[in-house]
């Protein structure tokens, strides 16, 4: 793979003040991440509440259809990671059980005596269990072992028999899609993230919004003159070149895959929390530029400007992908 990136920033007088040169060039090739399930899969840092990331990593194992990262994005897809949740069909707890799957599927996963939907210590291993289950009922049927095991999830077992594979539902390929596509934001990276063929764009619109004032809440409309909070700015930014990213920066953080602090390039999306153990905690993002900096709105009072990314509340990062923005949940 052969990429160019050119990035200058220069200090003017004295203070935090910076003109910035950034040159963003042509990604040759693009590179992938590998798909499917099974085998060895970290869970990337804090994209599972830490309340949770011991039960995901245990169960996550349980069959070779799934896998942590896996099961980690259905739980977000179906609830946040919130444990009462409650959908208006009625599906309830972390896992969105449907009372009659959960009176049927729901397994005592804390050895207490009772099969509780709500208490996430017996709905995670439920989810996980019920996978399985699903797998192996449909184990031979041809193709993808684990996006046989979604397609029954979402829309049965017998469908998937009947269709020899994942049936030719919108819906159901859909969600196939979208928790394969989501896996990759809860995985460790195994290999180099590639880069984002969008960067230059996104950084250039954030680019010509320095200087201008902080608002919180805003998303730069006309009404609010134009001015952005942190989140508000990268959403724009990347809306700038057509990739649509949800408004808060804790869900951004699942946009795509994340590289390490070592691998940061321009255009990756930077976080930062109180508590570094959890995605869900996150408060703040900016665009990275390259030389330890980012564009950010960061705060009442304050304008778009440059910041070092290397202080103590540092998270993480992301590269924004397409197909990983296309399938977070839209909020409800």
């Amino acid at each position: 793979m052969r990429r160019a990136w050119v990035v200058a920033i220069a200090a003017v007088g004295s203070g935090l003040t910076f003109v910035m040169l950034l040159v963003v060039g042509v990604y040759v090739t693009a590179g992938s991440l590998a798909g499917g399930a099974g085998g060895s899969v970290g869970l990337a840092k804090g994209a599972v509440p830490a309340a949770y990331k011991s039960l995901v990593e245990k169960w996550g194992n349980l069959c070779p259809a799934i896998n942590p990262a896996l099961l980690a994005a259905q739980l977000y897809q179906e609830s946040g990671f919130n444990p009462r949740a409650q959908s208006p069909a009625a599906a309830q707890g972390i896992a969105q059980f449907i009372p009659g799957t959960w009176a049927t599927h729901g397994v005592d996963g804390d050895g207490d005596g009772k099969r509780d939907v709500w208490d996430p210590d017996d709905a995670i291993p439920s989810a996980a269990s019920y996978d399985c289950e699903l797998a192996k009922y449909v184990r031979t049927v041809p193709g993808d072992p684990t996006h046989n095991m979604l397609a029954a999830y979402n829309a049965g077992a017998d469908a998937v028999i009947r269709y020899g594979g994942v049936p030719p539902y919108a819906e159901t390929r859909n969600y196939v899609r979208t928790i394969t596509t989501l896996q990759k934001s809860f995985a460790a990276p195994v290999t180099r993230v590639a880069p984002s063929k969008q960067a230059a764009a996104a950084i250039s619109f954030a680019q010509r919004k320095l200087g201008t004032p902080y608002l919180w809440g805003g998303e730069g409309t006309p009404e609010q003159g134009g001015r952005f909070d942190c989140s508000g700015l990268t959403q724009a930014a990347y809306a700038s070149v057509g990739v649509r990213l949800p408004r808060v920066a804790n869900d951004q953080y699942n946009a795509g895959p994340h590289p390490k602090r070592d691998e940061l390039l321009p255009g990756d999306l930077v976080f930062f929390s109180d508590d570094l153990t959890d995605s869900r905690a996150i408060r703040h993002v900016g665009i990275y530029v390259g030389g330890g900096y980012m564009i950010d709105a960061p705060r009442s009072g304050a304008v778009i400007r440059f910041d070092p990314v290397d202080t103590p509340d540092y998270f993480g990062a992301t590269r924004v992908t397409e197909d990983g923005a296309k399938a977070l949940p839209t909020p409800v």
